[in-house]
């Protein structure tokens, strides 16, 4: 792995721990914005909002350095660290430990990473999108984030809203390493069509952010393990398709990529069956009538006593 591939990490680990912080602090207002509702106006009033909005751009600036010296397969997959960092983060929120389940999940994705990041490894990116290229997957992916949020009724809100929001921010991410190598000299763009695609970067990361913040009202654990596997996805293959980038050592790379993939697939699924990292306690929690038992970690129920009936009295 030379030097830029491991600027490429380093500021990649830097943004998901941002991007991680901003999820838990997104989740807690889709939380209270469900007992508060009030639309997207309450929610721009709210100070917690723009800290969530400031430390997303936080992520993104550090992610759009990386694109300077990684390829796209190689930046994008670290992006399933946010879920990673979210864990031990929820867990600190919520005062409690990381579960096995947790330590199992997070062992898995990581394993998984690390397989792909060694097959995508390569050098600096040298190639850029087309203006029409560019247009062509901003409207692809506008297309089938509507289609994901409309559609699909038998399907969670909250999933289909976080599967849109990790095609919009990979799309973003794609569309935003076009304007730098534009603005490096290694694109070839006019100024014009930099400040086109630069708008389309705008809107596709708006379009993310607004979509993650829906996609949390059902919590945090599966949405957010949703959209970083979307993400990678959509970007990295705008850069295989579109950018001629290419998985590292042939058919043995390929095997490796596979591998890793279905590693931290099962990872991000350990992760969402295990206790939501910013979980809270609900009446859902309490134990059933009639049982003897509740759930995982609730107190057994006490069986119920009727007052005996003195003799004379009715």
């Amino acid at each position: 792995m030379n030097a830029a591939t491991l600027a490429a990490v380093a500021l990649s680990l830097i943004s998901a721990v941002a991007y991680a912080v901003a999820a838990v602090a997104q989740e807690r207002l889709a939380a209270r914005g469900a007992a508060r509702p009030g639309g997207l106006p309450a929610l721009l009033r709210r100070g917690a909002w723009w800290w969530a909005v400031g430390l997303n751009a936080m992520g993104a600036l550090l992610h759009v350095a990386a694109l300077t010296y990684g390829p796209l397969t190689v930046v994008q997959p670290l992006g399933a660290l946010t879920l990673v960092a979210a864990v031990p983060l929820g867990a600190y929120r919520a005062g409690r430990r990381v579960t096995r389940g947790e330590w199992t999940g997070t062992a898995y994705t990581l394993v998984g990473l690390a397989a792909i990041l060694v097959a995508a490894a390569g050098g600096a990116p040298s190639r850029a999108l087309s203006l029409p290229q560019a247009l062509g997957v901003a409207v692809a992916a506008a297309a089938l984030a509507a289609l994901l949020v409309v559609s699909l009724p038998g399907a969670r809100p909250g999933l289909r809203h976080a599967t849109a929001s990790g095609i919009a921010s990979g799309v973003a991410s794609a569309l935003t390493q076009t304007v730098t190598l534009s603005l490096t000299a290694h694109g070839g763009l006019p100024a014009w069509g930099i400040a086109l695609v630069a708008a389309l970067v705008a809107v596709s990361a708006c379009a993310g952010l607004l979509l993650a913040q829906a996609s949390y009202r059902g919590g945090l654990g599966a949405p957010l393990s949703l959209l970083t596997l979307a993400n990678p996805v959509a970007a990295s293959a705008v850069g295989i398709i579109l950018l001629g980038e290419r998985v590292q050592g042939g058919p043995l790379g390929i095997a490796a990529a596979a591998a890793g993939a279905v590693l931290a697939a099962r990872g991000v699924v350990l992760l969402t069956r295990a206790v939501d990292p910013v979980r809270r306690p609900s009446s859902d929690d309490a134990p059933e009538a009639g049982t003897g038992s509740g759930r995982a970690g609730s107190l057994p129920a006490v069986p119920s006593q009727r007052p005996r009936r003195r003799a004379g009295h009715v």
